[in-house]
């Protein structure tokens, strides 16, 4: 294997967490503790992207955002990586493929706030994201309501687990999807750049 990439065993069952963590912060690392024991993972791998296609501006640069997120988490199964940057993609579509080719036989789940879930027909070919992993989602503040009734999840409703079933979703083909509840964290990225605590970053994003 590539050392420039994480190692990953045919079996294990991996959460992908995407995004520009601009900053990472606690929310991003509350979200994931959920996922690892909701959803039953072995691993989750944070994927720091260069930049999102749906934000106007640039984020901070990628070597610092992805030092400030190893900071954020201290857990040996969760690794925090540049990896679509190795790949070459820039969609979260083209990530999952080029990752599924390159791990033969690790089931990976993409996981998501429910803020995200609420405008997912916004990502670039959604669809096929939604046919080509299972999706874990985790509630988010204020977003119940909105993601319930998001067009994916009306469009998949069929592909939806109760969420007694989550910690085997990585075993089910997709489309398969599960939303779970949990005690909310109401940190964002956001807040932390309005109040100047990402000198950085809210320079550049």
């Amino acid at each position: 294997m590539d050392q420039r990439f994480p190692v990953a065993q045919a079996g294990q069952v991996i959460g992908l967490l995407g995004g520009s963590f601009d900053p990472a912060h606690e929310g991003h690392a509350h979200i994931t503790r959920v996922a690892l024991r909701r959803f039953g993972l072995d691993r989750v791998w944070w994927l720091v992207s260069p930049g999102n296609p749906l934000k106007e501006r640039g984020p901070a640069p990628l070597d610092l955002r992805i030092e400030r997120a190893r900071k954020v988490i201290n857990d040996p199964r969760v690794i925090v990586t540049g990896i679509e940057e190795r790949l070459g993609t820039r969609y979260t579509a083209e990530t999952i493929a080029a990752l599924q080719k390159r791990y033969r036989g690790v089931r990976f789940v993409w996981l998501m706030g429910a803020d995200n879930l609420s405008q997912f027909d916004r990502w670039q070919n959604w669809e096929q994201i939604a046919n080509s992993v299972p999706i874990g989602v985790v509630a988010r503040p204020e977003y119940g309501v909105k993601a319930r009734t998001s067009k994916m999840a009306r469009m998949f409703r069929g592909a939806q687990l109760d969420p007694r079933a989550s910690t085997v979703l990585g075993y089910y083909n997709a489309p398969a999807w599960c939303y779970v509840n949990h005690p909310l964290s109401h940190a964002s990225s956001t807040a932390i750049r309005d109040k100047g605590e990402w000198g950085h970053g809210k320079a550049d994003a």
